[in-house]
């Protein structure tokens, strides 16, 4: 994955399209790359490594490049394994470079590679420090919990641009195909529980002239880049980027599905954007940023074993361990002889700040009534009130 951004900055990285789960968990039918950078000039710098399975490309890329010229610098902005693996094979082909990184990083460098000596190569450098590396102005701009506690942003001068480690990546192909959908579900599955960590860096990102953002997954972003600081800010502050509704549901014999599909239909009447879950079959991944996407969130489930279901519970508190909140919530249970499922769902929820739960919960036991039925009418029209 060896191209050019600009007349001395180039992607050294990879695409794995072999990966089926990013970090064990997420699905990504499309695979994701590992970016790697290059900055060729007085003095060569690479940024970050990739994933272990794909050192040797990795380095073939950087040696392709440079030919008999060395890498002066390495820096690792980031110490999880698929931007660090290749720390310790790239020393043996650039045994003399410096390895800038701050405490965390290089803490954690001992952690991952435990027998191997890095104090020969060490360049430890703080927040906002400015460095002259050959003919180019490097700042280090600290980022901490974004998402890990060590990382940190490269802002080259010269080139104007930020290299914005995982912030501003996506899920995915290197290609022009569209940025949010992915962006969001890896922002809200990763770094979501971190907003605050967020709004501090774009605070400080704010100040630098930036003409494009080299992310450590997905595109490079040189278009328009108001709008991916917008919806970052959007993100950090939990604020919903689009009026609508998402409803999330499990139904074990079809009755809590009808009642659904009812909410929806009336819904789509009123031209309210809507977008339905089947929580044991969706991807949760998809259902969670999507919960983050929209204005508001009915959550419809049957009561099991004095609970929620199972898929449904593990919804619930992927929201909650992301901070889930400033949004409207409607709550449909069912349950035949002792239905619990709005309890336990207000309690989930408990701890997620700004929500506004709605008392026109619909309670059904077993199959729809007709007293069901327009109850849900009415919860259509709180629904559209909200949203309209």
């Amino acid at each position: 994955m060896s191209n050019k951004i600009s007349e001395e900055i180039y992607k050294v990285g990879v695409y794995d399209n072999i990966i089926d789960l990013f970090e064990g968990h997420y699905c990504v039918p499309d695979g994701i790359t590992y970016n790697s950078y290059l900055l060729k000039g007085e003095k060569n710098i690479v940024i970050d490594t990739v994933d272990k399975n794909y050192i040797n490309q990795w380095l073939h890329n950087i040696n392709d490049l440079l030919n008999t010229r060395v890498v002066d610098y390495l820096i690792i902005q980031h110490m999880e394994p698929d931007h660090s693996a290749g720390v310790e094979k790239f020393l043996e082909a650039y045994p003399n470079a410096k390895i800038i990184g701050n405490i965390f990083t290089f803490n954690m460098l001992k952690q991952y590679f435990p027998e191997k000596n890095f104090d020969n190569n060490i360049m430890l450098i703080s927040d906002n420090q400015e460095i002259i590396i050959g003919d180019r102005d490097i700042k280090f701009i600290f980022a901490p919990m974004v998402h890990w506690p060590e990382v940190f942003f490269t802002y080259d001068k010269k080139s104007k641009t930020l290299f914005s480690a995982d912030a501003f990546g996506r899920f995915g192909k290197d290609d022009n195909s569209e940025w949010t959908d992915e962006a969001r579900r890896y922002y809200i599955g990763i770094v979501a529980k971190y907003g605050t960590q967020v709004q501090s860096a774009l605070g400080k990102i704010s100040q630098l002239d930036i003409k494009r953002v080299c992310p450590l997954h997905g595109p490079i972003l040189d278009d328009n880049l108001e709008k991916y600081v917008h919806i970052y800010d959007l993100w950090s502050k939990y604020l919903p980027e689009s009026k609508g509704v998402v409803i999330a549901y499990t139904s074990v014999y079809g009755h809590t599905k009808q009642s659904v599909e009812l909410l929806a239909e009336e819904l789509r009447d009123k031209n309210i954007k809507c977008e339905i879950f089947d929580m044991c079959r969706c991807d949760k991944s998809i259902a969670v940023a999507s919960a983050f996407k929209y204005s508001n969130l009915v959550i419809a489930t049957t009561t099991y074993n004095m609970d929620i279901f199972p898929e449904m519970r593990d919804f619930v508190e992927s929201l909650v361990l992301r901070n889930y909140q400033n949004r409207n919530v409607a709550i449909i249970e069912n349950g035949t002889w002792a239905p619990n499922a709005k309890n336990v769902i207000i309690a989930l929820l408990k701890n997620s700040p700004n929500l506004n739960i709605s008392g026109n919960s619909v309670t059904i036991k077993s199959s729809m009534t007709e007293d069901n039925k327009q109850q849900i009418r009415n919860l259509a029209e709180e629904i559209a009130k909200q949203v309209l």
